[in-house]
């Protein structure tokens, strides 16, 4: 784990940072969480980290710094990072049609969009890039977005790379034959783009996905407890998942409606959504390696990948990445450096994304004004399913890691608000 120090020698207050606490325990003590933990990280050390509650309930097991959690779409900055280290190898361009490594991309269709159904398609007007996988404007989408008949198709072909028992090269080529949403490059729709990136760091490496991560990722940066799978010896450190009674799964992540009805009214009571014990999924191996929602992992390990980025793509003499490709990664990659807001995302989450560009593999603050938010330009961040959440700001070498196991993401805005506590713990 990364080295901590006082909080006053990081040029954070303890007083303030004992609000950080409270909100915690807040959380767990009002209904809204089973159980949570947050780190925070400045210039190079731990400076907070506190958890509250329970890891499960049923089991009475608390929720600590050894609790193991699905980090959901907090895969994917793993995913670019891995992606990108083959770049700098010289292993494809950016710009690259993904349809030259998977052949099944060059005829994929395209929805006519608006009143048209899922049968009126027209040619792509430009191949899908590598690039537009990494910043999520490839024309791909999710199942549960419940937005178009394209979704809706998703859905009917179970075109999922969660839970199945094809393996990533079966339902890529599966997801190709199914139209895009909208043509490559003309809008941000969060998707399966990162899942069809992990394929090509398949064909790339010559290796599985998860074998490329744990040689060149995980046992490098000493994320040991992050996999695909939790193994058994560790099966005691996994929590539960919750979510609001009558509101949770992932099949509400794209409900408009869920975050800010939830967020205005008491605290609904936690259901059990799926168990920590042998009967989860994510307590056996996989055949699908999820590039785009795939991993579990500990707060020490993702917060030891924090910490890579921001030291530029190193960490304790290990080098993944040049500090040019992550400053590269970093910034803002939408058409005409336009934010997320502008290219036609839908709001699906807790807030909205005005004010918020995407990078490779994470959103990039542009404008806090405009995002409402409290913040630095330049911030990376992004999140998981479950509320999980992370944020790194280079101007104040600072990084956070919010963990908990709530579905939807939607549901309150936990996220908005543990930034604010965080900045104003800054005092110097």
């Amino acid at each position: 784990m990364l080295e901590s120090e006082s909080p006053d020698k990081l040029g954070l207050s303890a007083d303030r940072l004992q609000r950080v606490d409270d909100w915690l325990q807040h959380q767990v003590s009002c209904g809204r969480l089973a159980g949570a933990s947050v780190m925070i990280g400045r210039r190079g050390k731990v400076g907070f980290f506190e958890a509250a509650g329970m890891a499960d309930q049923e089991q009475q097991r608390q929720f600590d710094r050894n609790s193991i959690v699905r980090i959901f779409s907090m895969t994917k900055p793993i995913t670019t990072v891995a992606a990108m280290m083959l770049y700098e190898r010289g292993h494809f361009q950016l710009d690259d049609p993904i349809a030259r490594y998977l052949p099944e991309f060059a005829d994929t269709p395209v929805w006519c969009g608006g009143d048209a159904g899922i049968t009126s398609t027209e040619q792509q007007q430009n191949p899908i890039t590598v690039k537009q996988l990494m910043n999520h404007t490839s024309g791909l989408t999710y199942e549960f977005m419940r937005s178009s008949p394209v979704d809706a198709l998703y859905r009917e072909r179970r075109i999922n790379f969660q839970g199945t028992e094809d393996n990533l090269a079966e339902m890529t080529t599966k997801l190709a034959q199914a139209p895009l949403m909208c043509q490559p490059g003309s809008q941000w729709n969060y998707s399966v783009s990162t899942d069809v990136l992990g394929r090509l760091i398949e064909v790339w490496s010559g290796q599985s996905l998860r074998d490329f991560f744990i040689e060149e990722i995980l046992q490098p940066l000493g994320m040991h407890d992050t996999d695909f799978s939790v193994s058994t010896d560790k099966a005691h450190r996994f929590s539960a998942l919750y979510g609001p009674t009558g509101g949770g799964g992932l099949g509400n992540v794209g409900r408009t409606d869920t975050g800010n009805d939830l967020a205005a009214k008491a605290p609904m009571p936690l259901q059990l959504l799926e168990s920590s014990d042998h009967s989860s999924r994510y307590t056996r191996p996989t055949p699908l390696y999820s590039g785009g929602g795939g991993l579990t992992g500990s707060i020490d390990d993702y917060s030891r990948f924090c910490q890579m980025i921001l030291n530029g793509g190193e960490l304790n003499g290990v080098r993944l990445l040049s500090p040019l490709t992550v400053e590269y990664m970093c910034t803002n990659h939408l058409p005409d450096n336009r934010d997320m807001a502008a290219m036609g995302q839908p709001v699906w989450s807790e807030t909205n994304y005005d004010g918020i560009g995407f990078g490779l593999g994470f959103a990039v603050v542009l404008d806090p004004v405009k995002a409402h938010t409290l913040t630095s330009a330049g911030e990376c961040h992004w999140g998981g399913a479950a509320s999980t959440f992370f944020w790194t700001d280079k101007k104040h070498e600072l990084f956070t890691v919010l963990f908990t196991q709530l579905m939807p993401s939607s549901t309150y805005p936990l996220r908005r608000e543990l930034r604010t506590l965080v900045y104003q713990s800054i005092v110097s």
